[in-house]
C-alpha cells in the first residue's frame, strides 16, 4: 500500500528518485517496473506498479470499443502508457511528453494512493488542493463513502 505526499525533485534530464520508503515493495510486487499514464481527468500522471497496471489495462481493452467514452479513456489511458524500471540509484526516467501533459519542472509531489501514485506539478498540485479544500464538493458524499470515513 503507498500513501502519504512527497515532496520530489526531477533532474535535468526528467528523473525522478523514487522515495526510498517505496522502493522495497516496488523492487518485491513489480521487480522495480511501473508504468506511466496520463489521468484523463486532471494534469498529473498515473504511476502503477506493472501487475496492477496490467489488470487494469486487461479491464480497460475489455470494455465495448464502439463505445464513444471508452475508446476516449483507451486511447488516453493505454495510449499514453509507458513502462519505467527503477534504476540502480532508485530513479526512473519519465518521458518528455509525459512531463509536458502534467507540466513538470523541477518540483513535483508524488501521492500515494494505495495501489498507485498521482505525480502532480507542485504548483498545479497545491491550486488543486486548496480548490478542493474550499469547494463544498457540489453536495453531500455519497453514502458508500459516508460510511467509510465517518
Amino acid at each position: 500500500m503507498f500513501r502519504g505526499i512527497n515532496a520530489v525533485n526531477l533532474d535535468a534530464k526528467g528523473r525522478l528518485a523514487v522515495p526510498a520508503r517505496y522502493r522495497q515493495s516496488l523492487e518485491t510486487m513489480a521487480q522495480g517496473h511501473l508504468v506511466v499514464t496520463i489521468d484523463t481527468e486532471d494534469p498529473c500522471l498515473l504511476m502503477y506498479p506493472l501487475p496492477v497496471w496490467e489488470e487494469i489495462e486487461r479491464r480497460v481493452q475489455a470494455l465495448p470499443a464502439l463505445n464513444a467514452a471508452v475508446r476516449r479513456v483507451q486511447r488516453l489511458l493505454i495510449g499514453h502508457a509507458t513502462e519505467v524500471e527503477i534504476d540502480a540509484n532508485g530513479r526512473i526516467l519519465l518521458p518528455s511528453e509525459l512531463r509536458e501533459y502534467a507540466q513538470l519542472d523541477k518540483k513535483v509531489t508524488l501521492i500515494g494512493l494505495a495501489n498507485k501514485f498521482e505525480l502532480w506539478s507542485d504548483s498545479v498540485w497545491h491550486e488543486s488542493r486548496d480548490r478542493w479544500l474550499a469547494s463544498d464538493g457540489n453536495g453531500a458524499l455519497p453514502p458508500e463513502l459516508m460510511s467509510i470515513i465517518l
